[in-house]
């Protein structure tokens, strides 16, 4: 697949794929996901020092910047031999909430996840209202946790999380959170109509 975007500008933050040199930023990362784990009150699984940095050294995240400080983030993960593919942790700093920042972070994964992963069904759980509205705007569709992927795996990732005897009690079938997938099978290629017009450049007014 043709590499899509290597790095972008949203005045005035840079977002881009992240390398070894933004290491730095891992604990900010970490500490941002459960500060706002602690705000929201809701279903937000912790993440690791260790599990961050992995991310990052694989080339599975995508950071945005503003100047040099941390603004927001987000990750990939495999499953199922790369079948399916999850986008999780999107995070954006308090300061830097309100600009549309969230979703050029997400629309820069979700490209980063089709390009490492062309092939894989694109899936995601959240309880926030604005994730779900990014996430449709993508061609993702609410599904059933039965057609996200089976790998206990990728479940284990909830068991920070406070609602995770919720998840436990229904056998993994539901829980306080929305399934989101995209699938690019050609069947379901009129699902996603909206994702069709939608590019990197397609974003919210910048800050002022």
């Amino acid at each position: 697949m043709q590499i899509l975007y290597k790095r972008m500008q949203m005045k005035p933050f840079t977002i881009c794929p992240a390398t070894t040199e933004h290491l730095p930023y891992v604990d900010a990362v970490v500490q941002a996901i459960a500060d706002a784990s602690r705000a929201k009150g809701t279903g937000l699984a912790l993440r690791s020092h260790d599990y961050v940095r992995s991310k990052i050294e694989e080339g599975k995240a995508v950071i945005a910047l503003f100047k040099e400080e941390f603004a927001g983030f987000c990750y990939i993960e495999s499953w199922e031999h790369s079948r399916y593919v999850a986008t999780s942790g999107l995070i954006v700093q308090p300061q830097f909430r309100g600009h549309g920042l969230a979703m050029a972070i997400k629309k820069a994964a979700f490209h980063l996840a089709r390009q490492k992963f062309p092939g894989a069904k694109l899936f995601g759980l959240t309880t926030s209202l604005a994730v779900m509205k990014i996430n449709s705007e993508l061609g993702f569709t609410p599904v059933t946790f039965t057609e996200l992927t089976a790998d206990q795996e990728f479940w284990k990732g909830c068991e920070t999380c406070q609602y995770f005897d919720v998840l436990q009690r229904s056998g993994n079938k539901n829980c306080l959170c929305t399934g989101m997938i995209f699938d690019p099978s050609p069947k379901t290629k009129w699902k996603r109509k909206k994702s069709s017009s939608l590019s990197l450049a397609a974003l919210t007014p910048p800050m002022q």
